[in-house]
């Protein structure tokens, strides 16, 4: 087989990582292929820092130390990491030392009875005893430290239930570091494993009525304690915030991270003080998660949660709630909003570092994101559906109303047509009524050999028929316009007029005799209507 397909697909895997490595004040940044090697790395460093390779640790690997044969491929390492180097065979000089007063220390404690790590950070003007950090010879910017409970035999039991003596081992130069309060902060409240007399106040208060007051409580202690840089948390019930993080529109959905607190465990200062108030888990909380908070330190506070999760999300997640013990406090649940229901993708407990933390919240957000834009290709192919059924609803309707304003006026004109011939029909009856009227009201036509003056006249209609009567030449000229109506011509419509020369009989006094219009003893007249 051709073993050229298979190197083409290592040389496409390839990847470009990027490492920020802190030594004592410097910062060095090395970019590099994950085929390469840690020695690699320490090779670049070397001519960077001058500092022998034999006399560097390369520290801050997620996976414990590491050779410097390690291919990076094979640590799984995301696309940009933090390093640091240790020398402590290398003293700093009094220059150093002075302006390392000025940096802040990473304390790695190792906390052996529980098997966990804390990460602390401390100024430089904080002392061990009565020696300061930047005097003492501790590695900068980092420093493994190992802590355990050292036993009094002048303590009872129950004394020893109240106060426990924290016994310190640094990793390097193996000196015992004791009395760790001069570290500036008290184990009690590192730990939580402080006295009675210690006690913090409560996170929240018990039985509270109104979950959006239990809330602001949980808020403004939490920024007493531990500053006001940290996650915006919601501030309401727990179904108003799954509503506004799972039920509005695809594109506005985030992702609801649940803080559940408890004081009696032994990880809530440092998870809130490291990794909740994190600058960088803050602002990724604030841009992509619905944040909501609750304390479960007090019982019934712990039932009233179970109840809640039980209601929105299910009895599985209050189950999976109740299996966790005090000392896996706090929790972090991230839960994904569905169309069905919700998903708790992760439970995320207090025993894990800012860059677990980020990965996994990271983690969650790419299964998010994926599902986020399926809903938003649903949404919008479902929007353009609606549009389409709307659009066509709209044609629909426009088209129903056009044919109803069509018949509307279909039906408009067909009354008008109605109205119109019924009044024209009454105009014809009331014509015909008249017309009758004035035939006969007429006089009877005279007969030629009459003793008195006949006129004989002789009228050509518009159509060309002519009409033919004889009038006593004593009639008036109203006779004769009465006998023109009579025959459907009146004279208000129609002028009557002379061939020769011409003249319009209508304009002239209708009581003058024909005799005196010159209308005898014959004479031949046609009829024009007027304009």
């Amino acid at each position: 087989m051709d073993p050229t397909p298979s190197r083409h697909i290592l040389e496409r895997q390839s990847r470009m990582l990027s490492f920020r490595v802190e030594y004592r004040q410097r910062s060095t940044e090395v970019v590099l292929e994950d085929a390469s090697t840690v020695g690699d790395i320490k090779s670049i460093l070397e001519t960077e820092l001058q500092v022998p390779v034999s006399k560097m640790q390369l520290k801050g690997w997620k996976s414990g130390d590491v050779s410097d044969s390690t291919v990076l491929r094979s640590l799984h390492l995301p696309k940009n990491n933090s390093l640091y180097v240790l020398t402590p065979d290398i003293a700093p000089s009094a220059s150093t030392s002075q302006r390392l007063s000025n940096q802040n220390y990473l304390l790695v404690i190792s906390h052996r009875e529980a098997q966990r790590d804390y990460s602390l950070n401390f100024p430089a003007s904080k002392t061990i005893q009565e020696m300061t950090l930047a005097s003492s010879g501790i590695s900068y910017p980092c420093h493994h430290l190992t802590v355990c409970r050292r036993s009094s035999p002048a303590l009872t039991v129950d004394q020893t239930d109240e106060c426990t003596d924290v016994h310190m081992v640094s990793d390097s130069e193996g000196d015992d570091f004791e009395d760790a309060p001069e570290f500036g902060v008290d184990e009690s409240e590192v730990f939580g494993m402080g006295s009675a007399s210690c006690q913090k106040s409560p996170m929240m208060p018990e039985n509270s009525e109104n979950e959006g007051d239990a809330l602001l409580h949980f808020t403004a202690e939490f920024s007493r304690r531990y500053g006001d840089c940290h996650p915006v948390f919601y501030i309401g019930s727990l179904e108003a915030a799954s509503q506004e993080a799972f039920y509005g529109k695809a594109r506005d959905r985030k992702l609801l991270a649940i803080y559940l607190h408890n004081d009696e465990s032994v990880l809530g200062n440092v998870f809130c003080s490291q990794m909740m108030c994190a600058d960088s888990i803050v602002s990724y909380l604030s841009q992509n998660f619905i944040t909501w908070a609750w304390d479960v330190t007090k019982e019934a506070n712990k039932a009233r949660l179970l109840t809640m999760c039980t209601r929105h999300f299910g009895s599985v997640v209050a189950q999976t709630i109740r299996t966790y013990k005090t000392d896996q406090f706090p929790l972090l649940l991230i839960v994904m909003g569905k169309r069905t229901s919700n998903e708790v993708l992760n439970v995320i407990q207090g025993n894990t570092t800012v860059d677990e933390l980020m990965m996994r919240l990271m983690g969650a957000m790419e299964i998010f994101t994926a599902q986020q834009q399926e809903d938003i290709k649903d949404e919008d192919e479902r929007e353009a559906r609606e549009m389409v059924k709307r659009e066509q609803d709209e044609a629909y309707r426009l088209s129903l109303e056009a044919d109803r304003k069509k018949r509307e006026a279909q039906e408009r004109e067909e009354a008008e047509q109605v109205r119109q011939e019924r009044i024209r029909k009454e105009q014809e009856e009331e014509r015909e009524a008249i017309r009758l009227s004035l035939e006969q009201a007429l006089p009877p036509e005279p007969k030629e050999e009459g003793g008195e003056p006949v006129s004989k006249l002789r009228i050509r209609t518009p159509s060309g028929e002519f009409l033919e009567r004889r009038f006593l030449g004593s009639c008036k000229l109203q006779v004769l316009f009465d006998f023109i109506a009579s025959k459907g011509y009146p004279s208000d419509e129609f002028k009557l007029l002379t061939t020769f020369p011409r003249r319009n009989i209508t304009q002239i006094d209708p009581a003058w005799s024909l005799v005196e219009a010159k209308l005898f003893p014959q004479e031949t007249l046609f009829l024009e209507a007027k304009e």
